[in-house]
C-alpha cells in the first residue's frame, strides 16, 4: 500500500523528526547542566567578598539570575520553535541547535555580568 498525503500537506519528514527529538533531549541536558552551574554561580559567585575582595551584590544577583533565566527562557524558545516547525512540516532539527549554542551565550553573558560584581582589594 503506498502512502500518500492529501493535496496542500507536506510528508512528514522523518530523519528530521527523529533528528529534532534526539537533539531537544540533548538540549534538555544541556539546558539542565547549565542550569546547575548558574545556579551554583549564584551560590559560590560571592565566597571570596570579604578579606580578599570587595562586592557588588546586586550586580552578581543580575548575573546570576540572568544566567539561570537565560537558560531557562531559550531553552523554553526552542522547544516551542522546534514543536510549530514539526508541526508545519518544516525543517526544524537546526532549532535545537541554535538554542543550545543561545543558551551557552546566556549563561556565558549571565557569568560575566556577575563577575564583574567581584573586584579584589589592591593591596
Amino acid at each position: 500500500m503506498v502512502e500518500t498525503t492529501p493535496p496542500g500537506r507536506r510528508p512528514v519528514i522523518v530523519w528530521d523528526l527523529v533528528l529534532t527529538i534526539v537533539l531537544l533531549v540533548l538540549l534538555a541536558g544541556g539546558g539542565l547542566l547549565l542550569g546547575f552551574f548558574a545556579f551554583l554561580l549564584l551560590a559560590f559567585g560571592g565566597d571570596s567578598c570579604g578579606a580578599s575582595s570587595t562586592c557588588d551584590y546586586d550586580v552578581m544577583t543580575t548575573g546570576a539570575f540572568t544566567a539561570v533565566g537565560g537558560v531557562i527562557l531559550v531553552g523554553f524558545l526552542a522547544l516551542v520553535g522546534s514543536i510549530v516547525l514539526l508541526v508545519l512540516r518544516r525543517i526544524a532539527f537546526w532549532v535545537p541547535l541554535v538554542g543550545l549554542v543561545l543558551m551557552i551565550a546566556a549563561f556565558w553573558i549571565g557569568a560575566s555580568i556577575s563577575s564583574s560584581g567581584v573586584r579584589p582589594i589592591s593591596g
